[in-house]
């Protein structure tokens, strides 16, 4: 009895798998450090936690419509002329079981069999594992160390054929932290525009950026932009599995269709308690300042010691990762983050999978504390 073609050729998420060897090597007593996962160590904020216990008690357990409450619908649109200056209607908006499965729908809505998606490396892992179980082809275009992962759109243009259907674009970035100019937004944008392609904005880290600004895309190209976003990152509501998309009505509708098919609404009490994360607007940025000058300072002393180690690592400008070269250790990113885990005891991820070669995810996402123990731990195993 097989598995279907299209099932095998899945490969299993890197940053689950290496999370998941460093909490089996905690459980049996290893004290490690984990910098795998792309997880706020903070609580969300308290009136966040009201607002889910107030659903309890108004009895807000029930089914959503599949595109998600009128409610929530309405504080996205809210949220975004606020923040972003576009106006859209609730009818434009998808609600999902987090960003990964907006993103699910819309390459399963947009693709299909060999249709090419622009991918900038490197990227996140689910990009190319989600375009592929939709029968897409990835194409990838690299984005240097040197120049920080920011992309050259000049090289994105040159990987345009006739069957590019979309590009996506993740600025901040996960995993390299970057953050795109403005220009060159407008540049991509404009790409996407003048060759009729869709462009799938995902901004989840947009409320996590240190240097430089967030440049809205769907304000540059309306018609043909998809925007991903969710309470995750920036609302450290990631168990919470809130996300959301914007985008063409016909579009929402598709992935409106297919989510109805499949997971139906999200989580009923989660969906009440993301309205307050984004209608009460004051205690929501005050939690974003405290969070985000929390990473600054982390961000600050890892990138300076792995620098000091001699495991260059660019300066990230957003998110909360860094990506290191780990050629030092050992040539091959995949061991050389195995030697990290099994002897250092610090968890990363590696390269391999976000198109990568030779370098490593950290996550600071975690205490001030656990970052000087782990550079204390790495620089041990360097000797």
């Amino acid at each position: 009895m097989e598995l279907s073609k299209r099932i095998r050729n899945v490969r299993a998420s890197s940053t689950l798998a290496f999370n998941t060897k460093a909490a089996e090597m905690r459980r049996s007593g290893v004290d490690v450090i984990a910098m795998t996962a792309g997880e706020p160590d903070f609580q969300p904020p308290p009136h966040v936690f009201d607002a889910a216990r107030e659903a309890i008690e108004l009895g807000l357990t029930k089914y959503t419509p599949a595109e998600g409450s009128h409610a929530l619908r309405e504080a996205i649109v809210a949220k975004h002329l606020r923040e972003n200056g576009w106006k859209a209607d609730p009818s434009d908006v998808i609600v999902g079981a987090g960003g990964k499965q907006v993103l699910y729908n819309a390459f399963q809505a947009l693709l299909d069999p060999g249709d090419e998606v622009i991918l900038i490396a490197p990227y996140w892992v689910s990009y190319p594992a989600q375009v592929e179980i939709a029968g897409g082809v990835v194409v990838p275009v690299r984005a240097e160390a040197a120049n920080g992962f920011v992309p050259d759109p000049d090289k994105v243009a040159a990987a345009f054929t006739p069957r590019t259907r979309a590009l996506v674009l993740n600025s901040p970035s996960n995993p390299t932290g970057a953050v795109y100019p403005r220009e060159v937004v407008e540049a991509l944008a404009a790409l996407a525009h003048q060759r009729g392609v869709w462009l799938i904005s995902d901004d989840l880290y947009e409320h996590l950026i240190y240097e430089g600004e967030f440049t809205p895309v769907r304000p540059l190209y309306p018609e043909g932009t998809v925007t991903v976003h969710g309470a995750s990152k920036g609302y450290a509501l990631t168990g919470w599995r809130i996300g959301w998309g914007v985008g063409p009505r016909t579009l929402i509708q598709a992935m409106t269709r297919l989510q109805g098919q499949v997971t139906s609404g999200a989580n009923a009490l989660a969906q009440h308690a993301t309205v307050a994360a984004l209608n009460e607007v004051e205690k929501t940025a005050a939690f974003q300042t405290e969070t985000r000058a929390a990473y600054v300072e982390r961000r600050a002393l890892l990138v300076a010691g792995l620098n000091r180690l001699g495991l260059h690592a660019p300066m990230p400008a957003g998110a909360f990762y860094a990506m290191a070269d780990l050629t030092q250790i050992d040539p091959d990113e995949g061991k050389a983050s195995l030697r990290l885990l099994e002897e250092a005891h610090v968890g990363v991820v590696p390269g391999t999978d976000f198109l990568a070669p030779g370098f490593a995810r950290f996550s600071y996402a975690t205490s001030t504390d656990n970052v000087r123990e782990a550079l204390r731990r790495i620089e041990k195993l360097l000797g």
